[in-house]
């Protein structure tokens, strides 16, 4: 009816909350503010399906995190702590977290920084380099069977969308 105010959109939900979800939110006829209210509780949602989509196919322990570090080193070699924090996005308390179950399975090992004391370099070990040789392909290559449900249309779309929210919130980083 005019004039009635339509009920707010959640943020967040719950996927089994029995509340509409954000993907069930056309945007046709909302305000602009809702419009972009709903695109963030669809992209918290995705993020969140996402994520435990990754960690459901973990099941040896080896998690989106642990595969990431073990690719980065067995590209790019021994690297320091920070900067392998740095590369995947990880506070250093996850990154300590991260290098000590890995160290723990035998896969990493960390030593002294040649040059730096304050800096602790890790590195694959043996284990971790055949753990990488073994894994990293047949993993990655599962992960990427996600978007065979996308046209190449779509995933260019989808690749430039997401290019461009990634560079709007690094021009926009403010940090509390």
């Amino acid at each position: 009816m005019p004039g009635e105010a339509k009920a707010a959109t959640p943020l967040l939900t719950g996927a089994d909350d029995g509340r509409e979800q954000p993907a069930d939110v056309p945007l046709a006829g909302r305000a602009e503010t809702e419009a972009r209210q709903v695109l963030v509780a669809q992209t918290a949602r995705f993020a969140t399906d996402f994520m435990r989509w990754m960690e459901g196919r973990a099941c040896d322990g080896l998690n989106y995190q642990r595969l990431s570090l073990l690719q980065a080193l067995h590209c790019t070699g021994p690297a320091m702590m920070r900067d392998l924090g740095t590369t995947l996005g990880l506070s250093p308390r996850n990154m300590t977290a991260i290098v000590d179950g890995l160290e723990e399975a035998g896969l990493v090992a960390r030593r002294p920084h040649p040059t730096d004391r304050r800096a602790t370099l890790v590195e694959l070990s043996a284990a971790g380099a055949a753990e990488a040789e073994r894994e990293l392909g047949p993993r990655l290559e599962a992960m990427t069977q996600l978007f065979v449900s996308l046209t190449p249309p779509e995933r260019e779309q989808f690749s430039a969308i997401l290019t461009r929210l990634t560079e709007a919130m690094r021009a926009g980083e403010q940090r509390c």
